[in-house]
C-alpha cells in the first residue's frame, strides 16, 4: 500500500505564500505544504520525537478528538506516551518500523499497522531501527457507559482487513472497518475509505459525526459545506458535525483516506 509521509523542511523564500489552507466555521483544510518544521510540536516524556498537531478539541467547532502525525527518530520514542488515563487511541503507521508494547506484549509494527489502545492501558513505543518512523495518532476521551466494558486492545494490519464495497457501487467506493460497527463498546471508528477513479459520494452527507480525514493516496475534489475543494495525498480535512460533504475521485489512480468519526453514544445534553 502507498501512504503519504510528510517530511517537514522549510519553503524557499522564492515560493508563493498562497495555498489551499483554509479555516471556516464548518470545516478546515490543512494542505500537506503546511506541515513544515516550524509548526512541529513536542510532547513530555517523548525522546527524539516531533509531531504535527492536525486537530484538537475546539469549543464551537469539532470537540471530540485530537489527531497527530508523529515522526520518531532512530532511538526515539516513549515509555510514558499517554498522560491522560481517560484517553483511548488509534495508531496507524505510515513509514518505518516501531516496537509497540501494550500491557507487556511486544509488537513490531511497520507501514499499514493499526493499533487500538483502550483508556488506562500501559503501553510504550520505541524506534529501534536506523531510519525515522511515522505514524498517525488519533486520541479521544472514552465515553463510558454503565454496564458496558471498554473494548480490548488489538494490533492488526491493513492488508488483513477486507474492503467492504458500499451498496450499488461495484467496488468504486469501499471502506476498511477495523472494528465491528455493531460493537457499541467502541465510541469512535478510524477506518480507511477508498475510491477507484470515477468513484463518488453522490449526495451531500450531513450527519452528527465529527470527522478528520487524512488523504493517504491520490487526489479528488471534495465538497465541504458549500465549497468544492481539490485535495491530494498528505492533505487533512477537519469537519464539524453536520457539515455537508461529498466526493468525486477523478483519477488517474485510487483516492484513499484515513477517517475518524465519533459513534455509538447519546449526544451530551449538559457540559
Amino acid at each position: 500500500m502507498t501512504y503519504w509521509v510528510p517530511n517537514g523542511g522549510h519553503p524557499a523564500q522564492t515560493e508563493l505564500t498562497t495555498d489551499r489552507a483554509v479555516f471556516t466555521d464548518a470545516y478546515a483544510v490543512l494542505p500537506r505544504g503546511t506541515m513544515r518544521d516550524i509548526v512541529t510540536s513536542r510532547l513530555p516524556f517523548w525522546d527524539d520525537t516531533r509531531l504535527w498537531v492536525l486537530a484538537r478539541p475546539l469549543s464551537g467547532f469539532a470537540e471530540t478528538f485530537s489527531w497527530y502525525v508523529v515522526e520518531v527518530a532512530p532511538g526515539g520514542g516513549s515509555e510514558r506516551p499517554e498522560d491522560d488515563p481517560a484517553a483511548e487511541g488509534v495508531l496507524f503507521v505510515v513509514g518505518g518500523t516501531l516496537r509497540l508494547t501494550i500491557s507487556g506484549i511486544d509488537h513490531r509494527v511497520g507501514s499499514g499497522a493499526y493499533a487500538f489502545i483502550p483508556p488506562g492501558t500501559t503501553w510504550s513505543l520505541r524506534n529501534e531501527d536506523s531510519t525515522a518512523a511515522t505514524f498517525h495518532w488519533v486520541r479521544k476521551a472514552y465515553e463510558r457507559v454503565d454496564g458496558i466494558e471498554p473494548p480490548e486492545a488489538f494490533v492488526t494490519q491493513e492488508t488483513e482487513v477486507s474492503a467492504e464495497p458500499m451498496p450499488g457501487t461495484d467496488g468504486a467506493w469501499s471502506t476498511q472497518r477495523f472494528v465491528d460497527p455493531l460493537d457499541t463498546r467502541h465510541d469512535m471508528h478510524v477506518n480507511i475509505v477508498s475510491f477507484e477513479p470515477g468513484g463518488a459520494i453522490p449526495f451531500p452527507e450531513t450527519h452528527v459525526m465529527e470527522h478528520g480525514l487524512y488523504v493517504l493516496e491520490g487526489k479528488a475534489v471534495y465538497l465541504l459545506n458549500k465549497d468544492w475543494v481539490e485535495v491530494q495525498a498528505g492533505d487533512f480535512m477537519w469537519l464539524r458535525a453536520f457539515c455537508p460533504q461529498a466526493c468525486y475521485a477523478g483519477g488517474p489512480g485510487p483516492f484513499r483516506y484515513l477517517l475518524y468519526k465519533d459513534v455509538n453514544r447519546h449526544p451530551r445534553l449538559t457540559l
